[in-house]
């Protein structure tokens, strides 16, 4: 946890405390990144952006949440933003843990036991575009759909109904077909 005076000597401008802030947060940043994006060059350059930009909008940050809390939610929109500027697919989930999320017996993330980590990523790379987003977001990144709805500027109804929407989705691509099989 960073202390109050390296975050105000951010503010000041001050190189040897950036620096400090980069090097304590750049790896787990860039992981963040690499969820979301296909290239670790990619990747890199987005956390790189994502940092230039936290170090010129710190004056916002108003230590509501802790700064490497902040600093995601730049990295997780800098990505977003990246892949709709190139139209590509979200990124493979190499061994992410999916979050185990509690809800109603009728409402659970339920697939066959036979279906593998790599069969999600597939399913999940064939999902349409808002529904890819909310479902990393949701899955994969632990938040909530009022943080899902500040994040991709839409409504809290909108994020639960394309999670919703996705989830059935995702659960209908790993339904095995005939004999077993999906094909």
């Amino acid at each position: 946890m960073f202390k109050v005076d390296i975050i105000e000597q951010c503010k000041q401008n001050n190189r040897k405390a950036q620096l400090q802030v980069y090097n304590q947060y750049c790896n787990g940043m860039y992981i963040v990144a690499k969820r979301f994006l296909n290239d670790a060059a990619d990747a890199e350059d987005v956390v790189q952006e994502s940092f230039i930009k936290a170090f010129s909008k710190l004056d916002q940050y108003k230590a509501e949440v802790t700064f490497g809390a902040w600093l995601k939610r730049i990295v997780i929109n800098k990505s977003i933003d990246f892949l709709k500027s190139k139209k590509q697919q979200l990124v493979e989930i190499d061994e992410v843990h999916l979050k185990i999320v509690d809800t109603a017996n009728d409402d659970k993330w339920l697939v066959n036991d036979d279906i593998t980590l790599n069969d999600v990523k597939e399913a999940i790379k064939k999902l349409p575009e808002t529904y890819q987003y909310v479902v990393m977001l949701y899955l994969i990144e632990g938040y909530d759909h009022q943080e899902i709805s500040e994040i991709l500027k839409i409504t809290e109804v909108a994020s639960r109904t394309q999670l919703s929407r996705g989830k059935a989705k995702l659960q209908e691509l790993l339904i095995p077909k005939k004999n077993g099989t999906r094909y």
